[in-house]
């Protein structure tokens, strides 16, 4: 099937069942078999080159970004697949560092389109984004892949690469219909990325994950890679324009280093892309390199700011872990002398009061609430009396860019918006705000 156009190939992706905007569950027997069997007929293009594999409940996209920028710096054609996309699903599929372009998208959607038809096999939606990606790598002559996992690890439809090095940034609650209802659970699902006689790279020391990172390790004959062990973060820093850094990792220690994203949580997300990089490579990078890649990062949604007189801030927290994080970064690198507003909207499964609390605690005064665009949006009006038991103040209003104009009616040169709570919602306003096309 040779579609003529991006809009008719992005018709025939979206006509296929889609678990990001409709919540997945564990319901029937889980099963990679589907896009094995679609690989297979395709010749196991994953297969042409090597791969890192990410994982983790926060700071995966943060972690790929970074591996795949210092790869890069090094000379290495690096392909990176990550999830969600913020204005068009392109961003999900880069070659040294610049998104597929339509007619390339075109082509490969057209591909497998012509596979689904001949095999008889129908994925889901991101499953059929997973092989597309898998495809173009293969076609783009990649040296390495950095492949983010979208939900979970062991059933992740990414779970089909081998990666020499498998990354592990951390765990938290999230998603509990799907990975399960503690910790451990999700632990034990995330860690299914492990492969034997490769390196594992674990981001937390939270003991319970360690504990199940290493038995999983053990297990397989991984070689285990502990934070605060075979590396550490050894400071970690407010400074101007991000952080200021100090990594020891296996090869080497790199000292006062710019890392241009905000928030103390990207110091770990830094430290194990670092850690993850050295390991593929079995070499240190080198000052130079290190120093280069860290100042120029850039994690667009992730605690972006995107204007000033007010100030107004997005970032993709979506679970009480992440505003915790946002939380503490706004306290550390965005002081303002006036109000603290936010612009809040959620999916359904959230615990909607551990993600109002960390935010009335850091001083915001007024929250305009809003439903995402998405078909998982939680009703504003949940979201708002969350707020008002907090003991915050709550309006509510029926779109972002509404949510988001009465904030700034609201607002003096003096006073901080905070947009947050969906990347559904970072995503509008940073359309919004700086004017951009959202092509989904």
């Amino acid at each position: 099937m040779a579609f003529s156009q991006l809009e008719d190939a992005l018709t025939w992706l979206e006509s296929h069942v889609d678990f990001e905007r409709v919540a997945p569950n564990r319901a029937s027997v889980p099963t990679l078999d589907p896009i094995i069997d679609t690989l297979a007929a395709l010749g196991e293009p994953q297969r042409d080159y090597p791969s890192i594999h990410i994982t983790g409940t926060n700071g995966k996209g943060t972690t790929s970004t970074l591996t795949s920028a210092l790869l890069g710096a090094t000379g290495l054609r690096v392909g990176t697949f990550t999830s969600p996309d913020l204005h068009a699903v392109n961003e999900r599929i880069a070659v040294a560092g610049t998104p597929i372009d339509d007619e390339d998208l075109t082509l490969l959607l057209s591909r497998l389109a012509d596979v689904e038809s001949a095999i008889g096999i129908t994925l889901t939606r991101f499953e059929i984004l997973t092989v597309a990606a898998f495809l173009h790598f293969s076609d783009e002559g990649v040296d390495v892949a950095v492949v983010e996992v979208g939900l979970g690890g062991t059933w992740d439809s990414t779970n089909v690469i081998d990666g020499s090095v498998s990354v592990l940034t951390n765990v938290d609650l999230d998603h509990t219909a799907v990975l399960g209802p503690t910790v451990g659970h999700i632990a034990r699902d995330k860690v299914g990325i492990f492969r034997a006689g490769g390196a594992a790279v674990v981001g937390t020391t939270n003991d319970d994950v360690v504990t199940i990172a290493r038995e999983k390790a053990t297990e397989l004959g991984a070689e285990l890679h502990l934070a605060g062990d075979h590396f550490e973060l050894l400071e970690n820093e407010v400074a101007v324009g991000g952080r200021l850094i100090s990594v020891r990792t296996p090869f080497a220690t790199y000292e006062d280093v710019l890392l241009s994203l905000h928030g103390r949580h990207q110091g770990d997300n830094a430290a194990t892309a670092l850690c993850a990089t050295e390991l593929f490579l079995d070499r240190a990078l080198g000052d130079e390199v290190v120093r280069h890649t860290l100042a120029h990062a850039a994690m667009p949604g992730r605690l972006e700011l995107l204007a000033r007189r007010p100030m107004i801030l997005v970032d993709g927290a979506h679970n009480p872990a992440g505003v915790r994080a946002l939380a503490a970064a706004l306290d550390g690198a965005f002081h303002v002398e006036g109000a603290r507003r936010v612009v809040l909207g959620m999916l359904n499964g959230r615990e909607v009061d551990d993600m109002v609390a960390p935010l009335i605690a850091s001083g915001f005064s007024e929250f305009y609430c809003t439903a995402p665009d998405s078909p998982r949006a939680m009703d504003a009006d949940i979201v708002a009396d969350a707020v008002r038991r907090a003991g915050g103040v709550a309006s509510v209003h029926p779109s972002v860019a509404l949510a988001l104009a009465h904030a700034r009616e609201h607002s003096g040169d003096d006073d901080l918006i905070v947009a947050a709570g969906s990347l559904y919602l970072v995503a509008d306003v940073r359309a919004l705000v700086l004017r951009l096309d959202r092509r989904h």
